[in-house]
């Protein structure tokens, strides 16, 4: 099955609401896709005035986390329900620093993954393994055991919709990236454990992006594999020349 490349940009703690719109302005003039989907992931201020900055555009809009209630005593979160009101398409859910300093889980992954869904926006599940896994072999039950705990309880249609995202912790703003074979393998037994746990038609359907120090020097290589979908860019997606140099354009 022929997937549409998905390549989206996470700012992290980045851009105040002056400079996001400023970026926006910038990058959608003379914008082309190159029939990829393109997505920017901002802080939780942004995103209504990057809504109304990308209208025109057919670049999407993404949070970078949420709470899975609806609504509730959770001071400093923020709903789906919020986030759809506003217009958001995607959401990352369970990046490795939420699970590195906010203490996420792939219980809570999978509670969000659900809530996002129920509101019609679409999940990027962050997956990947710390340098002490890799070094130690332990790569691919880590990577395993988070699939089958974020997608626990969810059907093959929906399993379908997912965009799941290997990001190697060792690789995430480190300058150092897994070689496009690392990332290939990594991403093909991605596939391959959604296939064992939601069916042979989600594993075909679904995106699987890599992240971790993409920038314009080695998308090319990683993005021809057969099984990476799409990039999750850090850094280099803060600067609308070399977000779009990844994009290709």
């Amino acid at each position: 099955m022929s997937r549409t490349n998905i390549i989206a940009g996470n700012w992290k703690m980045y851009k105040t609401i002056a400079e996001a719109i400023g970026f926006a302005y910038e990058f959608v003039s003379g914008f082309e896709d190159g029939g990829r989907e393109i997505v920017i992931c901002a802080p939780f201020p942004q995103l209504a005035p990057l809504k109304r900055a990308l209208s025109g555009s057919n670049v999407k809009l993404g949070a970078q986390n949420m709470h899975f209630e609806e609504a509730g005593a959770f001071t400093g979160e923020i709903s789906p329900a919020m986030l759809a009101e506003i217009g958001v398409d995607y959401c990352v859910v369970g990046h490795s620093e939420r699970r590195q300093y906010f203490a996420e889980t792939d219980g809570t992954v999978n509670l969000k993954l659900k809530a996002a869904l129920r509101h019609g926006i679409i999940p990027i599940v962050c997956v990947g393994e710390v340098l002490a896994e890799r070094d130690g072999g332990r790569a691919f039950d880590v990577v395993k055991r988070q699939i089958e705990g974020g997608f626990a309880g969810v059907s093959p249609d929906d399993a379908a919709r997912l965009v799941v995202a290997y990001e190697p912790v060792w690789a995430i703003g480190t300058g150092r990236t897994a070689t496009p074979e690392q990332a290939e393998e990594m991403c093909a037994f991605i596939r391959k454990t959604v296939g064992e746990f939601c069916g042979a038609d989600a594993a075909d359907r679904i995106r699987v992006q890599y992240g971790g120090s993409v920038k314009p020097s080695n998308a090319t290589e990683l993005l021809s594999k057969e099984d990476i979908d799409g990039a999750l860019v850090g850094g280099a997606s803060l600067s609308p020349k070399d977000f779009k140099a990844i994009i290709g354009f």
